[in-house]
């Protein structure tokens, strides 16, 4: 039998996909949803990480490269504190439409290879995309290690679940540099 109002279990029922509503509905949804990048139905991941790409683009043209670094540098634990609230309020762990992991680190991948030409950052993207989606060896670990698998959404440490976010693109991004720093020194 279904009531007019929603119980306490529909009311607290995960949100699968955000809205553009949901998303102007609090500033860290703003953030942590990629200004709107993580909306996408279609790898919300990688429109994240072409939006990074972009905005990357943007800031070089207006900033130098130590305003660049600390631009990112401040945008890791504002992330840690969108995605920690973004993922509360959407009682999701860690939901895909979360990219501001992907466009922080990114954006570290691109500023540590600059200055590269389009082909050297079109290698670092597909590179940093195989990383974050496949998440071969030190990338699994880095995804698992904060997923409190079995924990319900009312048990779970938000703030651990939105580091957790946060730290496998963070590898993702150290493997993609130690690939193309490999490179550099066996091709030179």
């Amino acid at each position: 039998m279904s009531s007019a109002t929603p119980g306490p279990e529909e009311a607290q029922a995960p949100i699968a996909r955000p809205t553009a509503r949901f998303m102007l509905s609090h500033p860290a949804h703003f953030i942590a949803l990629g200004f709107g990048s993580g909306l996408s139905r279609l790898a919300p991941g990688t429109v994240g990480t072409l939006w990074a790409w972009v905005a990357f683009l943007v800031m070089q043209r207006w900033l130098s490269a130590a305003t660049i670094g600390w631009v990112i540098l401040a945008s890791v634990p504002i992330g840690w504190w969108a995605s920690t609230v973004t993922a509360r309020n959407m009682r999701v762990a860690d939901p895909g439409s979360i990219v501001w992991d992907e466009v922080v680190a990114f954006w570290i991948v691109l500023w540590l290879v600059t200055p590269a030409g389009l082909l050297a950052q079109l290698i670092a993207f597909g590179l940093f995309r195989y990383f974050d989606a496949a998440k071969p060896g030190p990338v699994g670990w880095a995804d698992a290690l904060f997923k409190q698998k079995g924990a319900a959404p009312g048990q779970l440490r938000w703030s651990a679940a939105g580091f957790g976010i946060l730290f496998d693109d963070l590898v993702a991004a150290f493997c993609t540099l130690l690939v193309i720093a490999l490179w550099r020194f066996v091709f030179g």
